[in-house]
Parts: structure tokens; sequence; C-alpha cells
């Protein structure tokens, strides 16, 4: 196998298995706006990156971890409603980072890698940048993972129980915010959410548990990640959308099985 095809293997692979268990909590919570808001958001990172010469990987993950801080410190205290707010920034922050890359005449930079990904360009770096970043929120999500139950099931009575609801709600943001970061030399900006709930939406109709639910996303996501090499291997087309595309062609033949009985 060449090297750079191993190379977007694995890094594939180590991002399946953290958007499964991240992105059950995403369709749970219905925070698939909220994940998009940080995607949107990563693409002005990018932009800031060039512009004050430092990492654009760098520049992503502090920049979406930023947003997250900021939209929860938002939606605490201003009286827009959530999805109006997420609305506003998703889009201001999109276009913020077209108009800023446009301006960096010395600087070439690929759009549409950054839109959609660019899988088969994952370096040596990049790779262990992916596999590390995943490997952080997997035990952070191993960590946290009752006190998250507790909080999605009902999260009045969480507070009651003395956890820290709060807290634990702007850890799972700030997950959310590294996994768009790492995946977005996978995916690219637009399709980050659809690989955190693709997988997780196909896997719920047939789980009994919340961890059954997990575990069937990360295998879902696993294999469409290496349908998604394959395609664009032997048909020559986009390693990112292709990936998508096989996640939901996945959900599509989950509706073929009969749903599990609770």
């Amino acid at each position: 196998m060449p090297d750079f095809l191993l190379n977007a293997l694995l890094a594939g692979l180590a991002l399946a298995l953290v958007a499964g268990p991240l992105g059950s909590f995403v369709v749970w919570r219905r925070m698939a706006y909220f994940g998009d808001t940080l995607a949107h958001a990563a693409l002005l990172g990018v932009a800031l990156g060039f512009l004050l010469d430092v990492s654009p990987t760098l520049a992503v993950t502090v920049g979406c971890v930023l947003l997250a801080v900021l939209l929860v410190t938002l939606q605490q205290r201003q009286p827009l409603a959530s999805d109006t707010l997420l609305g506003i920034l998703a889009h201001s922050t999109l276009s913020l980072g077209l108009v800023t890359i446009s301006l960096l005449d010395e600087v070439r930079v690929d759009l549409m890698a950054y839109l959609f990904g660019d899988l088969l360009a994952v370096s040596q770096g990049d790779l262990l940048w992916i596999i590390g970043g995943s490997a952080l929120v997997l035990a952070a999500l191993a960590w946290l993972w009752r006190s998250l139950l507790a909080i999605t099931v009902h999260e009045e009575l969480a507070q009651v129980e003395g956890l820290p609801v709060a807290a634990i709600r702007l850890a799972l943001m700030l997950l959310i915010a590294v996994v768009i970061a790492v995946a977005m030399k996978i995916v690219g900006v637009l399709l980050i959410t659809s690989l955190l709930i693709i997988p997780a939406a196909a896997a719920q109709r047939h789980a009994r548990t919340p961890e059954q639910m997990a575990a069937g996303a990360s295998l879902i996501g696993l294999v469409a990640v290496c349908a998604g090499l394959a395609l664009s291997w032997y048909q020559d087309t986009p390693a990112g959308p292709s990936i998508v595309v096989s996640a939901a062609g996945v959900f599509l033949l989950s509706f073929l099985l009969p749903r599990r009985a609770v």
C-alpha cells in the first residue's frame, strides 16, 4: 500500500473511532447545528493562521475552542434564540474567513481542500496530530461518559444530584471543537458534521443501550472510511465526500434491517 494511502486510512480510522461516541451525544442532544457553526468557523481559523504565520491546524483548534466558549457565554447572557445565534455566527465566520483568505495575495490557499477535505494529502505530521487529538478526545469521553449521559437524560436531575452541569456541557462542546479541528483535513469544513451525525443516526435504530449505539457508530464510521477510500482509489473521486457518501449509504441500508425491539 502506498504511504499516502496508508496515512489516509489510519487518519480516517482514528477519526471514525472518536466520531462514533461523540456523534452519539451530538444526535442525542440535537447539537448538529452547533457542530456546523464550529465547522464554518474553522475556515476563519485557517485564514488567521496564514495571516499570523502560524500553523493552520493550531489556529483552527484554538479558534474552534474559543468560539465554543463564546457560544456558551452568549447563550447564557443574550436574549436571542440559540438557533438564531448559531446561524448568525456560522455564516458570519465562514464569510469572514473567505474574505480574509481573498486578501492574502502572497499566500496561495487551496480552498477546495479546506472546504471538502484532502485526505490523500495527509502527511506524517498531520497523521500524528490526528491520532493524538482523537486519542485525547476518546480518553476524555471515557472519563466523562457517565456524567455526559446523566445530563443528556435529565439535566435538572443531574444538577440536583450535584453534577457540575454547566462545566460538563462546556467540556462536551470543547471536545466537539477539537474533533472538528482534527477532521477538517479529512472531510473538510462543509462535511465535518455529517461524519459525526450520519453513523450515529444509523446506529441508533439498532442499539439497545447508549454504549451499543456509540460502538455501532464507530463501526459504521470505520466501514465508511474504508469504503470511501476504496471508491476514491478506484473511481478517482474526492476522498472526503466519498467517505460521507459511503456513510449515507450505510444509513440507508440500516432502514432495510428490522429495527431491534427495546
